[in-house]
């Protein structure tokens, strides 16, 4: 270790005490910890430039273990990313570049946004999946780097890691390099006290390399060699297993589950620093020298990058592919290959999507993805572009098994690498096993397109344990999620064009059974959230309807007009997008002097900020044929018509 490399990690570790410590808040033992693993990757392995934090080609750095998000900030600062001291002086604070956890697009070199444990794990083999299928499509000579990362016990010991690196294995994703820090203490005490797992057996049998380094959490050039031996693994995903002192090297709590959190004061600051040949008294020290150092290792990428720009440039190959991925684009008029279907026709918008989907492969050339063992039943089928393996690393069939919640989770990595916009597929019942996934597509504003299924009791024989009543609800109660339910084929590839065209996640809400597709369904009333499809003069009600339920609106509309009474009906498959229109625009629609009853087969909850009253279903389902399930639940004309002569009368 040279004296720049000393009095850079004491630095590291200085920070990593008195940020937390200024915040009164935050987790400084496992940043001390990490100190000389985190320095050797960001000075002497990982090839980037801080200048442009954005440059494709560049290695990507995963900090799963957010907590010590510390850690990173401090080397972010030092490496000249444009974080300033100020900035970590103001961590944990209103409005700073610095908050409790690593997010995605609030602070330069942060790659994704982690917090809850193992989601970094799993945003790691998505990113991998994205960097192969890239290298694969236009050659190691625009597009070869790694994927590193930190994760901790807590990483590990969550359901999404072991789902991911299962996959990983399997897929032979050999550009991840895994760093597991085994401190064996968790804030509860030591490991001991609920996991006595082998990492290291249990990741062998995963098909992973495994490089056990031992007690080196202090010796840079033995860090440095395992990382550099994984990297040389070309054929499977490396973990390199580093046994660390939380808490090093303060003298009394170190090594200690107090060190998980915030513990280290004053006094102990001081003597800790004093040991580290800091001054004891001085808080957020950055040497001058180390500072300048450190800004020029930063720096050094410049020149890689540099060379591959030229590369980029000379590239023989079909660059309006190229250049339509990069930018997550579709190539020009892409939007005339979308299908449409004739009134009249009987399709399930889960067909519908998988139409939609496989006309906008070969012109959008980043959309990849698939299902998790349900590949055929959600419409995520990708034909004619091979199946992603080890073998055929430009596959865009991706199977992900039955592994939801990291499927979700790859799929946000895939989509904050860029180059790919991923879509998924489940039942929607399932998308409770997505959740911390899809919560953090939103909060990251990942472009990733879940294609959930199955979206009704009308799912039938298998039950309320796969029959969603509460889903929707649940997910439109997530900030930052377009949730789209669109009521016909036609709704179906408009709401597929606005997943490719707009930034963030969306959610596509689809049906296991047959809908007819109906007279006056619009794109442009779809990208506006609500439309009326169905006017009246001088109407009594306005029936709000989405997905299946549309059709039942419908034909509850005809019944009410048959009678003498005039109904409007009103397709409504984006609350969000809704909500983002113009009040009046809004008025229109759904007019406040109508009798406005909505209609839709699932809980209620939350549809009174639209209409007056809602047909719905506050139960879980039963197991009988859909259609039986449906009509006993009361989503049919006849209970519509009902409920609207009920709700006129009041």
């Amino acid at each position: 270790m040279t004296d720049f490399d000393a009095r850079a990690v004491s630095t590291i570790r200085g920070l990593a005490m008195d940020a937390p410590h200024a915040a009164r808040s935050g987790h400084q033992g496992t940043a001390m910890a990490l100190a000389p693993l985190a320095h050797v990757l960001y000075s002497r392995v990982m090839s980037y430039d801080a200048a442009r934090p954005d440059w494709i080609d560049r290695d990507r750095f995963v900090l799963s273990a957010g907590h010590a998000s510390i850690l990173q900030y401090s080397l972010l600062h030092l490496a000249g990313f444009g974080l300033s001291l100020d900035d970590l002086k103001d961590f944990r604070q209103w409005d700073s570049a610095t908050p409790g956890h690593p997010e995605v697009g609030h602070t330069a070199g942060v790659e994704v946004t982690t917090g809850p444990l193992g989601q970094g794990v799993a945003n790691m083999v998505g990113m991998a999946i994205a960097e192969a299928q890239l290298r694969s499509r236009y050659g190691a000579e625009i597009f070869d780097h790694h994927v590193f990362g930190i994760c901790g016990d807590g990483d590990l010991s969550e359901g999404v890691s072991h789902e991911a690196a299962s996959l990983a294995g399997h897929l032979g994703l050999g550009k991840i390099v895994l760093c597991y820090d085994d401190n064996h203490i968790t804030i509860d005490g030591e490991t001991e006290l609920a996991l006595t797992d082998d990492a290291a057996a249990r990741f062998r049998a995963y098909g992973w390399h495994v490089e056990e380094l031992g007690e080196v959490g202090e010796d840079l050039d033995a860090l440095e060699a395992g990382i550099r031996r994984a990297m040389d693994v070309t054929d499977r995903p490396s973990l390199v297993i580093v046994r660390t002192i939380i808490g090093t090297p303060a003298p009394e709590s170190s090594n200690t589950a107090d060190a998980h959190g915030y513990a280290i004061f004053d006094e102990e600051i001081a003597a800790t620093k004093t040991i580290m040949g800091m001054p004891a008294d001085e808080t957020f020290h950055v040497p001058d020298d180390v500072l300048d150092e450190y800004r020029k290792l930063g720096l050094r990428g410049a020149e890689a990058r540099s060379a591959w720009e030229g590369r980029v440039a000379a590239f023989s190959g079909d660059r309006s592919t190229l250049e339509a991925q990069l930018s997550g684009n579709g190539l020009p008029g892409w939007e005339d290959a979308l299908p449409s279907f004739a009134v009249g026709e009987s399709v399930a918008t889960r067909k519908a999507s998988n139409a939609a989907l496989q006309a906008l492969v070969p012109v959008v050339p980043g959309l990849t993805g698939g299902g998790a063992d349900l590949t055929g039943n959600t419409g995520t089928v990708i034909k004619d572009e091979g199946v992603f393996s080890a073998a055929n690393p430009g596959g865009r069939q991706i199977y992900f098994g039955v592994r939801e919640h990291a499927m979700g989770s790859i799929a946000n990595g895939m989509a904050l690498h860029g180059g790919a916009i991923p879509v998924v597929g489940t039942f929607l019942v399932f998308a409770d096993y997505m959740r911390a996934a899809v919560r953090l597509a939103a909060l990251s504003e990942a472009r990733s397109i879940f294609a959930w299924t199955h979206d009704s009791v009308g799912v039938g024989e298998d039950g309320p344990t796969h029959q969603p009543v509460e889903q929707v609800a649940s997910l439109r109660a997530i900030p930052n999620l377009r949730v789209l339910r669109p009521a016909d084929a036609n709704e179906t590839v408009a709401a597929w064009r606005i997943a490719v065209e707009s930034g963030g996640p969306t959610a596509m809400i689809l049906t296991r059974q047959n809908v007819p597709v109906l007279e006056g369904t619009s794109a442009e009333g779809v990208a506006r959230g609500a439309y009326v499809l169905r006017e009246a003069d001088d109407a009594a009600i306005t029936l709000v309807g989405t997905g299946s339920e549309v059709a039942v609106c419908v034909d509850a509309a005809k019944a009410l007009t048959a009678a003498g009474i005039a109904a409007r009906v009103v397709s409504m498959p984006c609350w969000e997008l809704f909500e983002a229109q113009d009040a009046d625009v809004r008025a229109a629609v759904i007019p406040a002097s109508t009798p406005s009853l909505a209609v839709e087969a699932g809980v209620t909850m939350g549809w009174h900020r639209w209409v007056d009253d809602v047909v719905g279903i506050d139960r879980f389902g039963a197991s009988a044929p859909g259609d039986t399930v449906l009509e006993k639940l009361g989503i049919n004309a006849d209970n519509v018509v009902a409920r609207a002569r009920a709700l006129i009368e009041s």
